[in-house]
């Protein structure tokens, strides 16, 4: 049996990387926003960020990336909501 290294293996990319990537770094911008504290700006940047992420996994047709990030926007629409955040 061979072993195969990293160096044999050819360098796949998924359709759509570069969304991937803007997802990400929005996620990274909501992140230093919360621990910085800057309510509300980093919940509407976490609902941004997993949005895309969600849009990323119906592409990628990983059902994972879209349950959790799914979820996760709706957490945060959901507290935006409660904390009178839309329509008031």
């Amino acid at each position: 049996m061979q072993m195969s290294t990293l160096k044999d293996q050819a360098i796949q990319t998924k359709p759509y990387q570069w969304l991937a990537w803007i997802g990400t770094t929005v996620l990274l911008v909501a992140a230093t926003m919360a621990a910085f504290n800057m309510y509300p700006y980093y919940s509407y940047a976490f609902t941004v960020a997993n949005g895309i992420w969600v849009v990323v996994g119906v592409l990628w047709k990983e059902k994972s990336l879209i349950i959790l990030n799914a979820g996760l926007t709706i957490i945060y629409i959901a507290g935006l909501i409660q904390d009178g955040m839309f329509g008031q």
